[in-house]
């Protein structure tokens, strides 16, 4: 089993939960805050529990995952399989196994203010320092799109 340490990551947005999951999680809105980890990422698939979905970038490498857990603005948890390289799914090889089991968990926390998001995510000693960086830039980007036009 790979050994992973858990990121935790938290913002304060003022928008209803239900909006804030939907705009993390749309397609078009997606693609914009995870412009912090890889400009042009995107997924394929459903958030629907037990799909598999495919988080890729512009090449066509990324990760594939299952969901784990889905509770729409309240709670959801990604657990990845494999990798993807070039659109092929790989879930046998060193790099698919590094990433075995790893979890990513969004939870959309009522606030007074509107939503409390908590990321928690598994990562690899290789990819700390980058996810440590690139996560609050990602979560500045959402709240900025959630807050634009959001009820209050």
């Amino acid at each position: 089993m790979p050994e992973f340490k858990r990121l935790f990551f938290a913002i304060d947005i003022a928008a209803p939960p239900a909006l804030v999951c939907e705009r993390m999680l749309a397609p078009d809105s997606y693609r914009d805050w995870t412009t912090a980890f890889c400009e042009g990422s995107r997924y394929e698939g459903r958030w629907r529990e037990g799909e598999r979905i495919r988080f890729l970038g512009p090449s066509g490498d990324g990760m594939l995952s299952e969901i784990a857990e889905y509770r729409p603005g309240e709670y959801t948890s990604v657990r990845h399989v494999g990798v993807l390289s070039n659109g092929e799914e790989d879930t046998s090889g060193d790099a698919a196994e590094a990433w075995a089991g790893a979890l990513e968990n969004y939870r959309f926390v009522p606030t007074p203010e509107g939503t409390r998001v908590e990321v928690e995510q598994d990562v690899t000693a290789a990819y700390e320092s980058y996810l440590a960086a690139a996560w609050p830039e990602a979560l500045q980007r959402l709240k900025a799109l959630c807050e634009r036009g959001a009820p209050g």
